[in-house]
C-alpha cells in the first residue's frame, strides 16, 4: 500500500507542477517538504478510496501525519 499512496502523491505533485524530492514512510503529509495542501491530501484519500475499495475513514476520522501512517490506515481497512 505504500508504493501506492506514493505512487499516488507523486502523481499530484506531477500535477501541479511541483519539484518532487524523495518521498518515504516518513515524510510529512503537511507542514513537511511535500508541496501540498490540505485540499490536495483531500484529494489523495479520495483517489486511494477509489482504487482500493476501502474506506479507513467509514466510522470516522483517524489521525495521520506522515506517509506510512495513512498507508496503514488503508490496510486495517482491508
Amino acid at each position: 500500500m505504500i508504493s501506492q499512496v506514493i505512487a499516488e502523491l507523486q502523481r499530484i505533485l506531477a500535477d501541479k507542477g511541483e519539484a518532487q524530492g524523495p518521498i518515504t514512510a516518513e515524510s510529512l503529509l503537511l507542514d513537511g517538504d511535500l508541496a501540498i495542501d490540505s485540499l490536495d491530501l483531500a484529494t489523495l484519500v479520495v483517489a486511494l478510496e477509489e482504487q482500493t475499495g476501502r474506506e479507513p475513514f467509514k466510522a470516522g476520522f483517524r489521525m495521520f501525519t506522515t506517509v506510512g501512517e495513512l498507508a496503514a490506515l488503508f490496510d486495517e481497512a482491508a
